[in-house]
């Protein structure tokens, strides 16, 4: 498609940071770690306020970053996404590019503490005491794992508390194989610390987002999420909204723009109703913060409760 940029809007927010954090105690601890980020956002919009675009990229190193890429690809959605339609909201096939599943997969991430679990506080926890270790909780293709010194991710190799992070490997094969146990609670329990994790890698298959609308005969692809608020801690429930470019697919195919919606979704729903997998990105940043990797996926039954005018 044509762009003349005379016919958009575009902001954009980079960000390239080198700095370095350290952990030191009267007891002899000490920690220390330097490192450099750099992310870029695009944002355009349609001057009739009916379209917007997004797509964003980042890593540890400029390589990373190909601005005219992002430019296109936001002011592409931009154009695309003009004049959206409503369609009822409801549960739908969803192709849910990188950034939307970023969003949701890093909050996972925050439920992974040993001692919320053992305490009945989590999603993890197991009815009548004790937490979920060892069993399935997810599709059998996705597996979830932090490690620092992964390059993708590079991410700070000790937690707040200086505590050094090797590779923890939280989800394996769709099954739950640890929590992350802090040196109290370790103690406490009998177990082996590992500390907090810093970053979050989620594995994928091969498909492309094209190769996913392909297959699509009627589903909706969504860009990015926002806004994402708690509704239930026990099944990480959380609700939100999309934005940036929101598409219906019909026979494999982008037909027409959608007008947004308001979801009420899990990631644990969500991938355990996984349908395909694409090839795993570093995104330049979640909501929730943090160094991140995650594939596009497609999914059914995604549940979109109600419709927002916002773009």
């Amino acid at each position: 498609m044509p762009i003349d940029p005379a016919t958009l809007f575009v902001a954009g927010f980079l960000e390239a940071r080198s700095g370095a954090r350290g952990v030191a105690t009267s007891k002899g601890l000490f920690a220390y770690h330097a490192s450099t980020d750099v992310s870029l956002s695009c944002t355009a919009r349609t001057p009739d306020g009916t379209g917007s675009g997004y797509a964003s990229a980042g890593g540890r190193a400029w390589t990373a970053v190909d601005p005219g890429a992002l430019g296109r690809r936001a002011a592409q959605k931009a154009l695309a996404s003009r004049n959206p339609v409503a369609i009822e909201p409801g549960r739908y096939t969803v192709i849910l590019e990188p950034q939307a599943v970023g969003d949701l997969v890093q909050l996972i991430g925050g439920y992974l503490d040993a001692r919320s679990a053992d305490e009945g506080r989590s999603p993890f926890s197991k009815q009548g005491g004790g937490n979920k270790v060892g069993e399935k909780i997810m599709d059998e293709r996705v597996n979830l794992f932090s490690d620092p010194f992964d390059p993708r991710v590079l991410s700070r190799p000790f937690d707040g508390q200086g505590f050094p992070l090797g590779k923890q490997v939280f989800v394996e094969n769709g099954v739950l194989k640890q929590l992350f146990y802090s040196r109290f609670w370790a103690q406490k329990q009998g177990k082996v610390a590992t500390g907090a994790p810093t970053s979050y890698v989620m594995s994928g298959g091969d498909a492309s987002v094209e190769d996913m609308i392909k297959g699509t005969e009627r589903g909706v692809l969504v860009t990015r999420l926002w806004y994402l608020r708690e509704v239930d801690p026990r099944t990480i429930l959380y609700t939100g909204l999309t934005r940036d470019g929101t598409f219906l697919i019909e026979n494999g195919k982008i037909s027409k723009a959608l007008k947004n919606f308001r979801f009420n979704e899990s990631p644990l729903f969500m991938l355990n109703n996984l349908q395909t997998l694409g090839r795993p990105v570093r995104l330049a940043g979640t909501e929730a913060g943090g160094a991140i990797v995650v594939p596009a996926i497609k999914v059914r039954d995604f549940n979109f409760t109600s419709l927002s005018d916002a773009v």
